[in-house]
């Protein structure tokens, strides 16, 4: 299989993790640049999974590899950041527990769907989730210290994790009929 831009932007974000775990939670860096490096690392991965995405719709570039390695590339970036934060004591482990839990439904649901014949679209509660969730790493990640930037972390978690579970009893709502066959 030749590789497209589309295709090459996933496997780049996907490298992009090591690098940002590394940058992240070793010395590589003094801190605080290693929490500004690892940051613009994350942003950078974060941009290209909006961008494979339009140049594969775009450019007629849809494949079967994106179809599954896009969302697993996501999942990855998302993971990783936030269970690096549960281990330095700056993300309450149940909310990356809620979060996980609702990534590991949706792909059994969507795995169940397949078997079926049926494709789920991604929704707009999903992309919404995964900007939050996004946004919330990014701000978490910079590391601002203080009460007001406490309480900006705690609304923008607490906003990820009732938009995860939103999108998650959306996706099984709409498509209830995956668990009748």
């Amino acid at each position: 299989m030749q590789m497209n831009l589309a295709n090459k932007l996933t496997l780049a974000r996907v490298v992009m993790i090591p690098v940002f775990l590394v940058v992240l939670l070793t010395g590589i860096f003094p801190y605080p640049f290693n929490r500004y490096a690892a940051t613009a690392i994350f942003v950078i991965a974060s941009a290209t999974d909006m961008l494979d995405g339009y140049i594969a719709r775009s450019r007629n570039m849809v494949t079967n590899f994106g179809k599954f390695m896009d969302p697993i590339a996501d999942k990855l970036l998302v993971a990783s950041a936030m269970i690096s934060l549960v281990g330095l004591g700056e993300l309450s482990a149940v909310a990356v527990i809620i979060i996980i839990s609702r990534e590991f439904i949706v792909s059994g649901f969507r795995l169940i769907a397949v078997e079926a014949g049926i494709v789920i679209a991604a929704s707009k509660w999903g992309k919404i989730k995964t900007i939050t969730q996004m946004i919330t790493l990014i701000f978490l990640l910079m590391g601002f210290g203080g009460t007001t930037a406490g309480i900006i972390g705690f609304v923008l978690v607490l906003l990820s994790v009732v938009l995860t579970i939103i999108s998650g009893v959306d996706y099984i709502w709409k498509n209830k009929e995956v668990l009748k066959g």
